[in-house]
């Protein structure tokens, strides 16, 4: 593994929950920057937040150092707060026993991760911070062409 580090900035969107809903990433890595996007007709946004991370790691075509910056608590703490490990030792079920939501995309998701040396930075979203206004217009861009 390189010792470059490949930033990630995520954010997804939804009108409605459910509803059409996008998701974006932008990978930067020395100078370099690429932008991905895309949006499905009915979806929610913990998806959407979810797909965002996914293929942001899949675009990547080696083992890397990656840090995640992300404005949904719930993506990063699931890693950071050991959520998936304990949902994986209950069979996929929450502490309150019920099924995990989007679990396959959690599944992707521990692919994908498993890939790379991780890190996670949560950003307050819609706070001008840069990169993650960006993505979050991206990712209402991707939603609206969805939706229409």
């Amino acid at each position: 593994m390189n010792d470059e580090v490949v930033e990630l900035w995520t954010d997804g969107a939804c009108a409605g929950n459910p509803g059409p809903g996008g998701w974006a990433a932008i990978l930067r890595l020395r100078g370099h920057e690429r932008e991905l996007s895309g949006g499905e007709v009915e979806s929610t946004n913990n998806r959407m937040e979810l797909l965002a991370v996914i293929m942001g790691l899949r675009a990547l075509t080696r083992p890397c150092q990656v840090k995640i910056h992300l404005d949904s608590s719930y993506v990063m703490n699931a890693f950071t707060k050991g959520w998936l490990a304990s949902w994986q030792r209950n069979g996929w079920r929450t502490s309150a026993k019920q099924p995990v939501k989007n679990q396959e995309l959690w599944q992707e998701l521990l692919v994908e991760a498993a890939r790379h040396q991780i890190s996670w930075v949560l950003v307050k979203g819609h706070a001008g911070v840069a990169f993650n206004e960006r993505v979050d217009v991206l990712a209402v861009l991707a939603r609206d062409a969805v939706s229409l």
